[in-house]
């Protein structure tokens, strides 16, 4: 078995060093935020360095990467200038994300702040519909959350009701991210049923819509709504359940992200941790 597995890297050298970042640590994918992760406008996209990126992922086999929207963006906020912000996001980052065509953009689903799920979810669903296009090569990712507070995505069937609400047209532009310490967190034993796990997801949402990974440890027990992310084989889930993850027959080919609390030394070790895992 081989695995695409990467981290997140900055962009803030540019999109080819992003590239050759990864490659120094070992990966074969990564993700990146599309701007500054708290909000804010934008960089300019050189497009001569997109291209150079495009030509580096072509040369060593990369995996698809999955870019990450600003935790800022809520497209479910109760306050309108939030929701309008958010709105902006999205479609300029999905106009961005064409100059690395084929590629994931990954975002939290956001929370309602008491509007309720069902009026957080015609918000989400409302908004990619407007801003997706069938056109667009790029596959937007609902990530799983931990259910803090008013989370919205915290259970299979939440996640499924925003895909409910997504226009035909546009069902094979929309998937989803399970990220291992949110399922955790929000009470999915990947410990002890793992094939149990996946089972319920299959029913509930379908694992045609499984696109990506995040591999990732937590400081809290299950069921526990924290969200706090461990280093692998350091947190509550442990190392030996989450190799078994990435060595699950079912999840085979996706791109895996780590987004445990790291610096490349780090990252670098936990790479050759999995790849040795997928080996054995």
């Amino acid at each position: 078995m081989s695995i695409y597995i990467g981290n997140h890297v900055s962009v803030a050298a540019g999109y080819l060093a992003m590239g050759e970042e990864e490659l120094a640590l070992g990966g074969s994918t990564f993700a990146f935020f599309t701007r500054n992760p708290r909000g804010g406008n934008a960089k300019a996209v050189d497009s001569g360095d997109v291209e150079n990126l495009n030509l580096l992922l072509r040369e060593h086999s990369f995996g698809t990467l999955v870019a990450h929207a600003p935790y800022t963006m809520n497209l479910c906020s109760a306050k309108e200038e939030v929701r309008d912000f958010s709105e902006r996001v999205l479609r300029e980052d999905l106009a961005r994300m064409e100059l690395l065509p084929g590629n994931f953009f990954n975002f939290h689903p956001g929370s309602h702040l008491g509007q309720g799920y069902e009026a957080g979810a015609d918000l989400i669903a409302g908004a990619l519909n407007n801003f997706m296009k069938p056109e667009q090569t790029t596959t937007v990712l609902l990530e799983t959350m931990a259910g803090k507070g008013t989370e919205v995505g915290g259970t299979f069937e939440e996640i499924r009701g925003i895909l409910d609400r997504i226009d035909t047209l546009l069902s094979d532009k929309i998937g989803v991210c399970l990220d291992t310490c949110h399922v955790w967190d929000a009470g999915y034993d990947i410990v002890s049923d793992l094939d149990g796990v996946l089972e319920e997801f299959d029913r509930v949402i379908g694992l045609d819509r499984l696109k990506a990974v995040h591999l990732n440890d937590s400081k809290n027990g299950l069921g526990s709504h924290k969200d706090r992310h461990e280093k692998l084989g350091e947190g509550m889930i442990g190392e030996a359940a989450l190799m078994a993850v990435v060595r699950h027959p079912l999840l085979q080919e996706k791109p895996f992200i780590l987004e445990t609390p790291n610096d490349n030394a780090g990252y670098a070790r936990e790479i050759a941790l999995v790849r040795e895992n997928m080996r054995r």
